[in-house]
C-alpha cells in the first residue's frame, strides 16, 4: 500500500526542504517522490544533508513542470492546505486521511498524491481546486505554520499507521469496487470537454464565470466517479456538442 502513495512537493525553493521531505518519506516507508517546478536545485549538499541517508529518494525524484504531470495516473489527490480561499473543498484530518487509505488502494492499480505547496504561499486556488480533498493539520492556532518537512512527516505518520493496521487485520486486498476509479488525467479532460461543451451550449461564459467550472469540478471529484461512468459523461457531452452543431430542422432521427 505505502508503495503506491505519491508524494508532491511544488515549487519547493529551498533544497534543505526536499531532503527533509526525503528523509521523512523514509522513516515511514514511503518511496515515491514526485517534485514540481522547484525553485531550487533539488539535489545539493544541504539536500543530502538533510536527508540523513534518504538521498536515494531525491535522486529517484521525478521532476515535472505541472502538477498534472505529477498525478496524472493518481485516483485521490489530497492537498495539504488549511481551506480553499475561494470555494469551500471536502475537509479531512491526518487521521481521517490515513483510515482511507486501505480502502483507496484496495485496488492494485490505484494510486494517491498527497499534495505540499510552496513554503511562503502554499497551494494556489488553481492546484487546491484539481484535488478531491483538503487535509488539514490541526496544529496550535497561535503558532500555526508548519516546516514543509515536518507536515510530510505528520501525513506519513498516519499513512504508515494505517498500512500496520492494515497488516494486523490481515484485511484483503482485492479491489472494494468492479471498476477502477477515473484517474486524474481522465478527470482533467472531462473536465476540458465539459466547459467546452457549455460554452459551445451558451451556458457558459468564461468572460463571467461565476465560479460555475470550479463548483462543476467539486461536486464530481466529491462523487468520485469510475472510468466506465466517466466515459459516459463524455459519451453525453459529444452527443450534445453534435447535436448543437446541427442546423435547425435538421433531426437525425429522420434521416
Amino acid at each position: 500500500m505505502l508503495e503506491r502513495i505519491r508524494i508532491v512537493l511544488i515549487g519547493t525553493s529551498h533544497p534543505g526542504n526536499i531532503g527533509g521531505t526525503a528523509r521523512a518519506m523514509h522513516n515511514m516507508g514511503l518511496a515515491e517522490l514526485a517534485l514540481v517546478a522547484p525553485r531550487c536545485e533539488p539535489l545539493t549538499a544541504d539536500t543530502v544533508s538533510r536527508a540523513s541517508g534518504a538521498d536515494h529518494i531525491v535522486h529517484g525524484a521525478r521532476t515535472v513542470e505541472t502538477l498534472e504531470q505529477a498525478v496524472g495516473d493518481c485516483t485521490l489527490v489530497v492537498g495539504a492546505s488549511a481551506r480553499s480561499r475561494t470555494l469551500p473543498w471536502p475537509m479531512i484530518t491526518p487521521r481521517a486521511l490515513g483510515e482511507r487509505l486501505p480502502t483507496e488502494l484496495a485496488d492494485p492499480a490505484a494510486r494517491v498524491a498527497l499534495v505540499f505547496g510552496r513554503e511562503d504561499s502554499g497551494l494556489t486556488n488553481a492546484e487546491l481546486q484539481r484535488c478531491h480533498a483538503h487535509v488539514h493539520i490541526p496544529t496550535n492556532p497561535d503558532f500555526s505554520s508548519l516546516n514543509l518537512a515536518a507536515a510530510v512527516q505528520v501525513l506519513a505518520y498516519e499513512c504508515r499507521q494505517a498500512w500496520l493496521g492494515q497488516q494486523e487485520a490481515g484485511e484483503p486486498t482485492e479491489a472494494a469496487t468492479a471498476q477502477p476509479l477515473a484517474s486524474h488525467e481522465e478527470l482533467e479532460r472531462y473536465f476540458e470537454h465539459l466547459e467546452r461543451t457549455l460554452i459551445g451550449i451558451g451556458f457558459h461564459d468564461p468572460a463571467m464565470p461565476r465560479q460555475l467550472m470550479a463548483r462543476l469540478r467539486r461536486f464530481t471529484l466529491r462523487a468520485r466517479p469510475e472510468r466506465m461512468e466517466l466515459n459516459i459523461l463524455r459519451g453525453i457531452l459529444t452527443a450534445t456538442e453534435q447535436q448543437a452543431e446541427r442546423p435547425p430542422g435538421d433531426d437525425a432521427r429522420g434521416q
